[in-house]
Order: C-alpha cells, then structure tokens, then sequence
C-alpha cells in the first residue's frame, strides 16, 4: 500500500533553488524565476487545478537559446512580472544582435484560467526578424505523484490535438475522467507540431525599432470555453481589471495595519493578499483557506481551522467559510480506510485521478487528532469576537457531533485523554500538527507504541470542553454544559498531574500506548499555554524554559531542543522553526502575561523576516541558532506561502496589542508594538458588529493605546 506520508512529507526529490508561486482559486502555477516551467527532473514546477499537473513545461526560446533572465516579482500575491532579454545571436544575412538589445517582459495572471501577455521591444536601430518558439508538455501527474509515490499503473495520455490558433493536450485517468489543457494563443503561430505529451509552437515576428509586440497566451484547464471572436488580449485585460476590483475588495473589507515602519507594512501587504489568494472556492460546497503551496493546496481541516482563528483580527469571513466547509464534511460513519468516525473533522481533501481511484483515502480523510477540537475552538473564539447568534445556532448540532466524537471515539482507552492510533494502511503514523512519520520519538530517538496521548492535545480537549460548555449555555443548554465544566476540571487535574515534568519546569510530550511518559523536550508543551490549563506559576516556568538556549534559536522557539538525541535543526519536525508553532505559543504568553518572553520571541521572528522572499515567513525555517550577521536557514521544500505561516503576523499582532473580548467590551491591556515601530494603527476592526479605529504609540517609555474612530455600541476599556 501506498505509505502518503512518507512521499509528502519526507521526500523532497529535486529541490529548486528559487521558485515563484502565483495562484488563484483551485488552479497554480509554480515556475523558475525566469517564468519558465522545466521537465526532466525539476520536481515541482508545473500548472495545477484539483490535485493534478496540467502543465509540466513552459518555455520559450529565442532564436534558438533561452532568453537572459533580469528580475521577476509577484504583486499582491496574484500578479507575476518577469523582465527578460536576449542573448547574442545572429540574422540569417549575419548581422549580429547585440545581447540586451531586445526587451521582453512577461505578465502573469490566473483568473479562471492562466493567462500570459509577453512584450518585446527591439532597440536595435534596425529591424530584427526573429523566431520565437515556445516549448509545451503536459504529464497529467497527481499531486502524490509529483512528490514521489509510484504507482503500478497510470492511464493514458491520448494524441495531440492541433487548432489554428493552439492546441489541446489531454489524459484520460484510471478513474475515467478525461483531463484537458487548452492551449491557445495570440496571434495565430506560424507553425505548431505536436507528439505524444508535447507540442512545439513557432512564431516568425519582425520587430521595428522601438515598437512594441505583443503575444497573448491562456491555457484553459478541463473546459475550451472561449468564446469565438473573443480575442486573449481583451480577456487579459478585464481578467486584470477584475481580480485587482477583486483583491481591491478584500482589502477594503478588512482590517488595515499601518506602522511607522515600511518593511512591515509591507509585510502586511503582502500577508493580506496572500491570504486572498489561497483562498479556494468550490460551486455548491463553499469556500475554505488552502493549507499552502505547493503540496497542500486543498482543505486542510487543522490548517484552515488554525488559520482562521489567527485571522479573526484581520477578517471573520474566513472563519465563518471554514466552519460552514468542515461541517459540510463532518464524519457521518465509521470508515476504517479513511479513519472517519461520527461527529470527526476532516484532515485533508483531495480530488486528484489517486483519490478517485481508492489509491490513498483522501476523500476526504480524517487522520487528525485534533482538527475536531479546534472546530469547537474556533466556533468559540469566532462567537466571542463577533456575537453571530445566527452562526452559533447553525452549527449547533456540528458542536454537538464534535463531542460526540470527543466522548465516544476520542478516548481510545477510556482513560479520559485522547489518544491517536493509525488505522488505515495508506494514513498518518502520527496524527497530530507534528504528523510526519518520525515526529514523535522518546528520548533515545526510538518510536514509540501507541496509542500516543499528546500533550498540546489534552489542552485543546480542555479549552475545547471549556468553550463547549459556554456556547451550550447560551443554547439553553445548561445540564449538558455543566457536566462539560465538570469533565474540563477534572482533565485539568489529572493533565497537571500526569503531564507535569518538575525537574525541567516543562511537560512531557505525551503518553505512549502503555501509559508510559514520553519526557523529549519540544515545543508541544508550549501550545499549551494559550488553553489557560497551566496555573499561572507553571505557565510562567514553561515561559522560561522555552526561551532556553536550547529551544530558542534567536530566530524563534524550536520544535525539539537542542538537547535530545533526535533533534536536527533541518529536520521537518524535529529541531526546524515554525512561524505557527511560534505564534499560538505567544498567544499563550500572553494570556499569562509573560510579556517579555512573548516581546523576545516576536523580536526574532520580525527579523528573520527580511530573509525570505517578500518579507513573508515561510512554512517553516532550519532551527540552527542564529549568529552574527547571517539569516535563518532556508528549509529546501517548505511550502511558500503557508496559510497558517501567513495567518501568523495577525496572531502576534493581535496578542501583541493586547486584545481581547470580555464581557462584551474590548479590552487592551498592557500593549506591546511591533518589533521596529512606534506607531501603529489599525483601521476598520471588524469586532461585535461595531468598526473601530485603534492607535498604539511609544511615549516615555510607554505604550499608549487611543481609540481614534468607533462606529457600534461596542464598548472600548483601555486598562492602565
């Protein structure tokens, strides 16, 4: 059987030493800076929708040769420029075309297809006749493929099929579906040829000194829906208009931070539309947040939960559409292939040809230990920051098959913890956020017997009963919410008893299958502290310890210390640094006032940032401690951007500033500001139905809060 985790997770095959994403709704492109899509080992790189390659190699030539690459950007997450020129070649009558003498620059753009207008510009003082040859294949490969499964039998790639103005590549799958990539171009070529999975696409231009060319190119995935007569140019143009109408949208609907310093409000910039663009919406199911590029642009039931809860300070919209998505595909049975129980969330949902076909269970699969109790966390925290009434009555029932699931089928032993244990031969070994293979190991490296009882675990069942229990209330459902607090109280002190490490000031990372503690030190036991499970003394010793030499590497906390025979700072789980893991550890600083552990550990995430592409955090980053003037370690195959990476500049806004709902009023307490700043502000807060416009400045010494603009009843407490 297919082992997933191993090929997604802990197979990098070729690594690139650069690429760039563009992405909109289901469909991305990942290329080589210069634009360019290469076959032939370049493992990645390629035009995606639904799980499956559509596009395996893009490239033009000119003249014979591949153009000089200049430089490349994305806009606002949605928008590629690649500048390009021309290496030294010859006419046919031996004049020779100085390098750099022809200008070409390549927009990008997806907007229900991708679309591609290149310009030249000839300043040679003379005409240059040139042939411009463009290089297309398309392998039809699944997602689980282009990471590295084999499988013992693909279908069939069916015969090139040549238009006037393009072509059509085409595959039919083992699952019968006919998967299609329409090629069509602008103007008409001079030549196309194509065999097999290939094609070869010519255009013989003459360029006039200083004049402007253009050709047009959209690639259409499983549907030739162009209209006749509608030219590619017009299309690319109201596609461009439309999606910056539509990003413009977006931003206007939410939150806007300003700072008086302009790396991070780039930072934000580029965070917001990012958060856009990995939004997927799908017709008659709703809308979710995308896990990351490239290998989880899908739903993602821990990612999207997660990633919703970071981001309630910059727009609750996503939350909403991510509890509507999960609970659309909340468990109804018991599948033991696809590890489904009643009332369980989703993990992961694909819809690839190896889905289809049964080869691996994400149909969707429900692997996780813990996506069910942010469920319930979120549908909190989203109640708490918005009072929807209307939202908590509609998913009323999914709370309550959430703690059916928790009560029945969490508890594998009956101990009152929750515990985790592979079922299905193609799913996870480890089922918590740490889920690849090797992640949860003792103290000599070996892998322990299950079922595991994870620690950051038992404090999500603990907020998450907590939580329950209040939302029940307000239901009306006050004997099912009393008998949760009872339950939430009584994990509470066994958690302080069973997971408690005196000598380190730490918790243990979990129970094994014979209840035997798993004392490796890593980051897990930090999670716990934004769930309030801790009594303040010992959140304050976890506080302290996670700032330790051996888990804090200047940059951010590691997921393992420094100190375990396992730990490996390249490693994907075992000694590498989390943006994410980092940021709900703050939360947890926070909630037990450890303000200058929580300003240390902003200070160094804020300046590893500049590091990485767009001032964005990636995925993840390599845990080597940081040293003079040297930036963190890039990890080779992290994914860029990551939706909970990117939802994590929100969260440590959020906490930073000290907000928080109580009462229904707004309290901010004790503010900190943004690692470089002395001002920010934002605007537009969308919190409790009303709108509110913040100021957080740095006077004496001192952070003062002011409330510039409310518009709402909601009530606004600054605690001195």
């Amino acid at each position: 059987m297919l082992d997933t985790e191993l090929d997604l997770r802990n197979n990098p095959g070729v690594v690139e030493p650069a690429t760039e994403v563009l992405k909109e709704g289901g469909i991305f492109l990942i290329s080589l800076p210069d634009g360019s899509v290469l076959d032939g080992g370049n493992g990645n790189l390629g035009l995606y929708y639904n799980d499956t390659r559509y596009l395996s190699h893009l490239e033009f030539l000119v003249a014979g040769q591949r153009p000089v690459f200049l430089s490349s950007s994305i806009r606002d997450s949605h928008f590629a420029q690649i500048e390009l020129t021309n290496p030294v070649f010859n006419l046919p009558d031996g004049t020779m075309v100085p390098a750099q003498t022809i200008h070409l620059r390549q927009l990008r753009l997806i907007k229900g297809a991708f679309f591609q207008r290149l310009r030249l510009i000839n300043f040679n003082p003379f005409p240059v006749k040139l042939m411009l040859r463009f290089n297309l294949a398309a392998d039809f490969r699944d997602i689980f493929e282009v990471r590295g499964s084999q499988r013992r039998r693909r279908g069939e790639l069916l015969p090139v099929e040549v238009r006037r103005q393009g072509l059509v590549l085409a595959y039919r799958g083992l699952d019968n579906l006919i998967r299609t990539t329409h090629i069509t171009f602008e103007p008409v070529p001079t030549s196309i040829t194509g065999h097999h999975d290939r094609a070869e696409v010519s255009f013989e231009l003459t360029l006039p000194p200083q004049k402007k060319i253009y050709l047009h190119l959209k690639i259409e995935l499983d549907a030739g829906n162009t209209t006749p007569g509608n030219k590619i140019s017009d299309l690319f143009s109201a596609a461009t208009i439309e999606q910056a109408a539509a990003y413009h949208q977006w931003q206007r609907e939410s939150t806007r931070v300003w700072t008086d310093n302009s790396f991070i409000n780039a930072m934000f910039q580029t965070a917001v539309t990012d958060l856009k663009a990995l939004q997927i919406d799908y017709p008659g199911e709703g809308g979710i947040i995308a896990a990351g590029i490239p290998w989880y642009t899908a739903p993602f039931g821990r990612d999207s939960l997660i990633t919703s809860w970071q981001t309630l300070i910059l727009n609750p919209a996503l939350a909403r559409q991510t509890l509507r998505f999960l609970a659309r595909y909340q468990g109804k049975g018991v599948d033991r292939w696809r590890e489904e129980r009643p009332g369980k969330i989703l993990h992961e949902l694909r819809r690839g040809e190896m889905t289809g076909c049964g080869e691996v269970p994400h149909s969707p699969y429900y692997g996780s230990i813990d996506a069910t109790l942010w469920f319930i966390i979120l549908l909190a925290a989203t109640y708490k920051w918005t009072q929807d009434d209307d939202l908590l009555q509609e998913l009323a029932d999914p709370l309550r098959n959430c703690l059916h699931w928790c009560l029945r089928y969490g508890d594998l032993d009956g101990d009152g913890y929750l515990e985790y244990l592979r079922e299905s031969p193609a799913g996870l070994t480890n089922q918590g956020w740490k889920d690849s293979w090797d992640a949860v190991v003792d103290r000599e490296g070996r892998l322990p017997v299950g079922p595991i009882a994870l620690v950051e675990v038992q404090a999500y069942y603990y907020l998450a009963l907590t939580e329950a229990a209040h939302l029940l209330s307000l239901l009306g459902d006050k004997p099912t919410a009393a008998g949760l607090k009872k339950r939430a109280q009584r994990l509470k002190a066994r958690f302080n008893q069973d997971f408690w490490l005196e000598d380190e000031g730490y918790l243990i990372f979990a129970l094994d299958g014979e209840k035997r503690p798993l004392t490796t030190l890593v980051s897990n036991g930090g999670q716990a502290l934004f769930t309030g499970i801790l009594p303040p003394e010992r959140a304050r010793r976890v506080a302290q310890r996670l700032m330790a030499a051996d888990f804090y590497s200047g940059w951010g906390i590691r997921t393992m210390s420094k100190r375990e025979k396992a730990y490996n700072p390249m490693s994907y789980h075992n000694g590498s640094v989390w943006p994410h893991d980092n940021a709900i550890i703050a939360a947890g600083l926070r909630r037990y006032q450890c303000l200058d552990e929580l300003s240390r550990l902003a200070a160094g995430l804020f300046a590893a940032s500049p590091h990485f592409n767009y001032r964005r955090w990636p995925e993840l980053f390599c845990g080597f401690t940081r040293r003079g003037l040297s930036g963190p370690v890039r990890y080779p195959v992290a994914c860029d951007p990551q939706a909970w990476a990117v939802g994590s500049l929100f969260s440590f806004l959020h906490h930073l500033l000290g907000l928080e709902l109580r009462e229904q009023s707004l309290f901010i307490s004790r503010p900190l500001l943004l690692p470089g700043t002395r001002r920010v502000e934002i605007r537009n807060l969308a919190v409790a139905g009303s709108r509110l416009d913040l100021a957080f400045e740095e006077k004496d010494g001192r952070v003062m809060a002011n409330l510039l603009k409310k518009e709402g009843n909601l009530k606004v407490i600054i605690e001195a």
